[in-house]
């Protein structure tokens, strides 16, 4: 959801090339974006980047060459926090292993700013790679170009979205050095640690009425199945929405901001839920192309290697978590002004409502 954005472009400009020419002398910005516009969970800076230097490849290598490349800054959330804690120095962490050290197709990382001196927050910057992201506002079930694709490339689109899931599955965390993303604080890795830190984001996102969440938790905390297996790297919000997409191909995956250790089911389900909500969840059809969940799970196991385990328990808890970040999203309407505090949206949205209708056993 957007809020409104009040940064300065021409602060902005001159603040981002000083600090560049820091990383590259005599680098130039001949274009920025700042939007009017930003998400709560970070704002995003489009721009390129030009200077002078060595060419990269060829006879001319060593002679000096005019160079341009597009980028994007991820500056971290200043105005209004959807999580308790931002992580944001963990997702550049993370987003470099993958770029580095793995076949992810993440883009391209180039710096880290940890101080807040030169934007306000901190910040990353990452090499712009060029595609079609599907729109969460409205969602791509209702409208958008996702709307306008024919079926094959829809289904294109989930089908390699999956494997890339599949990919970030099999991945070691171990060997990678993951261990960053482990929250001990919250108890031992995995659903331990998911049911803690929802507990306390829920009485920390919004103080007001919870039923439908409050439901969920106590049903999740009864039922919570074992984990077996070695922790697995997460990315904590797969779906199609955070893939930039060529002709139904991923060409970048993006927003690893809710990255953790835990079992694979807990994405997958995500990836599922977060689908449901956008067709059924708002009252629209789901679009020819997109294969259907059973098939979805069965194709994953495949690739997964092995059956998915409690697959009905991830996705309470799924409709749980979404709940949650609504549940903020509702109080900071409300702070903003844009609703009345005693409006009902904080605990009776779409988010909740689905997730009422799961609990009563409609699963998928």
């Amino acid at each position: 959801m957007p809020v409104p954005d009040q940064r300065d472009p021409d602060l902005t400009l001159r603040s981002l090339t000083g600090w560049l020419e820091g990383r590259l002398p005599g680098a130039r910005i001949p274009m920025l974006e700042t939007p009017t516009t930003s998400g709560f969970s970070s704002e995003t800076l489009l721009f390129d980047v030009a200077w002078t230097g060595p060419g990269k490849d060829g006879p001319h290598e060593h002679e000096l060459t005019e160079h341009r490349e597009p980028c994007v800054a991820r500056v971290a959330p200043s105005r209004y926090q959807v999580f308790p804690e931002p992580r944001f120095e963990e997702q550049y962490r993370l987003m470099r292993i993958l770029d580095e050290r793995t076949d992810i197709p993440v883009p391209p990382i180039r710096w880290y700013e940890p101080s807040p001196e030169p934007l306000g927050a901190p910040f990353f910057v990452m090499g712009r790679v060029e595609g079609r992201v599907p729109t969460d506002m409205p969602p791509y079930h209702m409208d958008g170009w996702v709307t306008e694709v024919p079926p094959a490339e829809r289904a294109a689109m989930w089908w390699s979205t999956l494997e890339i899931l599949a990919r970030v599955h099999r991945l070691d965390p171990e060997e990678l050095g993951l261990g960053f993303l482990d929250q001990p604080k919250w108890g031992a890795p995995g659903l331990e640690q998911r049911l803690a830190y929802y507990e306390h984001y829920l009485h920390w996102a919004y103080d007001g009425p919870q039923e439908t969440a409050l439901k969920a938790l106590a049903w999740l905390k009864e039922n919570r199945p074992e984990e077996p297996g070695p922790p697995r790297l997460l990315w904590g919000d797969a779906r199609i929405g955070n893939v930039i997409f060529r002709e139904g191909v991923p060409a970048a995956v993006l927003d690893w901001e809710n990255a953790v250790l835990g079992a694979p089911e807990e994405d997958l389900a995500w990836f599922m839920f977060l689908d449901r909500h956008h067709s059924e969840g708002v009252g629209a059809e789901r679009l020819d192309g997109f294969p259907p969940y059973g098939e979805t799970v069965e194709r994953y196991e495949a690739m997964l290697g092995r059956p998915v385990r409690n697959l009905e328990y991830y996705e309470i808890l799924s409709g749980f978590k979404f709940s949650v970040i609504m549940a903020r999203i509702g109080q900071a309407m409300i702070d903003f002004g844009w609703i009345e505090p005693d409006n009902a949206f904080p605990y009776d949205n779409n988010a909740s409502r689905l997730l009422a209708t799961i609990l009563e056993g409609d699963r998928t």
